[in-house]
């Protein structure tokens, strides 16, 4: 049997820590083009109590979404030990490309996993690069992939990197933008001959275009003086949380009864963080579902309140923190095992089960 199993990982957080007291000097209006009301001390109280997010990393002004992938690959590959030349796949989750801090298009010619590779020196014409945009949930799609082209036979090592640079497409006029942050993780997927399932057990991913795919949308600044047209990252905030909260918990739930694991196995589990109210909130409901009480405090390791939203980087940095015991009070174990999810714009939803190895 071949099994897929993660044999090393890195990531990158930028160096600039953004506090929520920045934001009580910003200026912010509504959908609608009226200033808020409310004082800006109110606002930062408010978004910090639901998301429990009191700082976030922005990018250095220097850097790009290419350069914190490659930094973070980098990590990887010295903590996985082995020839980069070998890789079979170089897969980069992200969506929205490079982009300059003072000129906010998005970049993807080439794509960003061909600029890996070629940061990387990497000379095998065989190493496929190439970059997935799938939202929030891109990382775990990529991992799903991967996983895909193991199993076939196709490849032995495959690097998955989830890359994203939010602060530079946020809207500074929508309150929204305090959620936003920038970071990178990568891991090294490489096939394993062993007749015990280990490593990726099983996955499930769903797309709600019909009546949801415009919950995350690009638009103009809520700021009618604007100086330019540029388009900024947007969010029905509420319509996204109510879906979130009512389909990720059955779509997890699908994932783990298929996998044959009983949820009492899963010991981790490893899911975006866009707003630490609605990962609680659906951790509790897959638990209801299963007729238990809340769900263990020790489950869902949070880097939401210090690393902010940095969208498909989320759960690649949150595997590499929990993997080298940087975050406290959470570690992997060999045989125990761990669920991967996330939610994003699309709307997409995806997860895997996971067996430490």
């Amino acid at each position: 049997m071949i099994n897929s199993i993660i044999i090393g990982s890195g990531k990158y957080l930028p160096t600039l820590k953004i506090s929520n007291e920045h934001f009580l000097t910003s200026t912010f209006y509504d959908s609608q083009g009226e200033r808020l009301a409310k004082p800006n001390q109110d606002i930062v109280a408010t978004l910090q109590k639901i998301t429990e997010i009191r700082e976030r990393r922005y990018l250095e002004p220097g850097l790009m979404t290419s350069d914190m992938a490659y930094f973070a690959a980098t990590e990887a590959l010295e903590a996985s030990e082995i020839d980069k030349e070998s890789l079979d796949y170089i897969i980069v989750a992200h969506n929205f490309g490079d982009i300059l801090p003072d000129n906010i298009r998005v970049d993807t010619c080439p794509t960003i996993a061909a600029r890996v590779k070629h940061k990387l020196g990497i000379s095998n014409p065989y190493t496929i690069a190439y970059d997935l945009p799938f939202g929030c949930p891109g990382w775990v799609q990529g991992m799903i992939q991967a996983n895909y082209y193991i199993k076939s036979g196709d490849a032995k090592r495959i690097m998955v990197i989830g890359a994203e640079n939010l602060s530079r497409i946020s809207d500074p006029h929508d309150m929204d933008c305090m959620i936003f942050s920038d970071g990178a993780g990568a891991v090294i997927l490489e096939a394993k001959e062993q007749q015990e399932p280990v490593g990726m057990i099983n996955h499930l991913t769903r797309s709600d275009t019909l009546e949801h795919a415009h919950l995350l949308t690009m638009g103009t600044s809520y700021n009618k003086d604007y100086p330019d047209d540029t388009l900024f990252l947007k969010m029905n905030g509420r319509k996204l949380y109510e879906y979130a909260i009512k389909t990720v918990p059955p779509t997890l739930k699908t994932c783990i009864d298929r996998s044959g694991i009983p949820l009492e196995k899963i010991k981790k589990v490893l899911i975006h963080q866009a707003n630490a109210k609605m990962d609680h909130n659906i951790l509790d409901r897959l638990f209801q579902l299963y007729g238990l009480g809340p769900a263990p405090a020790d489950l869902m390791p949070m880097s939401i309140q210090e690393l902010g939203n940095n969208s498909v980087a989320t759960v690649p940095i949150l595997y590499d923190m929990v993997a080298k015991n940087s975050m406290k009070g959470h570690s992997f174990i060999t045989g125990e095992y761990a669920l991967f999810a996330s939610v994003g714009a699309g709307m997409n939803i995806n997860a895997f089960v996971y067996k430490h190895p």
